[in-house]
């Protein structure tokens, strides 16, 4: 079996609208990838044929009667929606029919399940959604985004060595430079749990680059950003809201009078370009590092495209073996009777 992944059709805002065109895409641009769409059967088919598709050797349905709606409590979830197409889809990452689950549905329920289902790797307390951000300089990964919304100064570091090798098996980088997200740079700023997280990244074999503040994120100086839940969850949704604030206010501006839009219409090349270098759907897909298996959220209301680019993340961890990196490096650190 190569490069399958199981794609929980019926999550997010719009369903299988969404989840069905980008699977289709993603199987037109990815010869070697192999998708499972998970939901009721009848449903699938019937999106399917709307697009003239049906099932193949590369693309087949498992069904699952229940799905897991977006304001479902992930207790109730876990407890009682055990043939959700959410919980199907990992149960099959567990099972080996699947190497990599996708899905845009409940973040609260996903990662339950998917830690009650999977387990964590050994020597990590718990998993961590991390994924990439644009910057001036390219983008940086950023973790842990809204799985815990307190962290101890050990479980910072378990998140600053996750991201570490995810980026170094990504994207070939030897010796990430990770940072630690805090108020200022000077050692004295921040919180007791920080300020001892940066004393155990100091000791680590870590490329630790210190302190950064949230107007550091953008600027391509680190690699990798390392916070707690809470902070990771507000800043991403801070800088998505300054994203679509700025992008309404050029429109605005372009539209004001017959002037304006002629000055936009010049200018339309020059808008394209940034439009694509900051469109926030191609960073689509955060992933749950920490886990016996591959697990990527796609963001609720993603449309097609951004929904096949968390596809993507999925099948670019399965070809590097994400999980197992992780386990053989931690392995060996505790082994060495490393803090981690």
């Amino acid at each position: 079996m190569a490069n399958t992944i199981a794609l929980d059709a019926m999550g997010g805002d719009h369903g299988p609208s969404v989840t069905i065109p980008a699977a289709l895409a993603a199987l037109a641009g990815q010869p070697d990838l192999r998708l499972i769409l998970v939901g009721p059967r009848d449903v699938i088919q019937a999106e399917l044929a709307r697009h003239r598709a049906g099932e193949s050797a590369r693309l087949s349905i498992q069904h699952a009667s229940q799905t897991v709606s977006m304001d479902e409590p992930p207790a109730h979830a876990l407890r009682t929606k055990k043939d959700s197409s959410m919980r199907v889809a990992i149960d099959l990452v567990k099972s080996g029919g699947a190497q990599a689950c996708v899905s845009s549905g409940n973040t609260g329920a996903l990662m339950a399940t998917a830690r009650f289902v999977l387990r964590t790797l050994p020597g990590i307390d718990r998993p961590a959604i991390i994924t990439a951000w644009p910057t001036m300089h390219g983008h940086v990964h950023i973790l842990d985004l809204g799985a815990n919304v307190d962290s101890t100064p050990e479980q910072l570091l378990q998140f600053g060595i996750m991201g570490s090798l995810l980026v170094s098996a990504l994207e070939g980088k030897a010796d990430p430079q990770v940072c630690l997200l805090n108020i200022g740079v000077e050692d004295i700023k921040g919180t007791e749990a920080v300020k001892q997280a940066a004393a155990l990244f100091r000791a680590s074999d870590l490329n630790y680059g210190g302190f950064i503040e949230g107007d550091e994120i953008f600027t391509g100086h680190a690699d990798v950003v390392v916070c707690d839940g809470f902070v990771g969850n507000v800043v991403t949704k801070a800088s998505e809201g300054l994203a679509k604030m700025i992008s309404q206010l050029m429109k605005q501006a372009f539209m004001r009078n017959l002037f304006t839009r002629l000055a936009g219409a010049v200018a339309l090349p020059v808008i394209n370009a940034f439009r694509k270098s900051v469109d926030t759907r191609r960073y689509n897909g955060a992933s749950l590092v920490g886990l016996n298996g591959i697990v990527v959220k796609s963001h609720g209301g993603a449309d097609a495209v951004a929904f096949e680019y968390a596809i993507l993340v999925a099948l670019a961890e399965i070809k590097k073996q994400v999980p197992q990196l992780i386990g053989r490096r931690l392995a060996s650190m505790h082994a060495q009777g490393a803090p981690a």
